[in-house]
């Protein structure tokens, strides 16, 4: 049951993440991927909040796994990063921004996230 869980959790998160990836992505111009770091700074929020609210033992790695594993994405940063540094100095500040910015933004809203659940619990 739990692997159905899985698959569901992740198809649902995938399609959350294409939707909501392209919602953001055509409001801001210019090469800032913010759809992409907005579904992984969410992801990142989501986890932890999830981790700390002591979310019953059926339901974690659905959601966690499932999910939040289909809602965010690695590879697709990784490459928006690459190309984000083509184009000498000022693409090599634009690749060093992709990878500061979700980074430290996403270890702070981890935390935030954790912090809210332990509340709720």
């Amino acid at each position: 049951m739990t692997l159905l869980l899985v698959l569901v959790g992740g198809g649902l998160g995938g399609l959350t993440r294409y939707v909501v990836t392209g919602v953001v992505q055509r409001r801001v111009s210019g090469w800032w991927p913010a759809g992409t770091m907005t579904v992984n700074l969410a992801g990142s929020a989501l986890l932890g909040f999830v981790l700390a609210c002591g979310l019953e033992d059926p339901f974690v790695v659905p959601v966690t796994a499932g999910f939040l594993g289909g809602l965010t994405t690695f590879s697709t940063w990784m490459v928006e990063t690459l190309a984000a540094g083509q184009g000498g100095r000022v693409g090599a500040r634009r690749a060093g921004l992709n990878i500061a910015v979700p980074l430290i933004a996403g270890v702070l809203l981890a935390g935030l996230g954790f912090g809210l659940g332990t509340l709720v619990r």
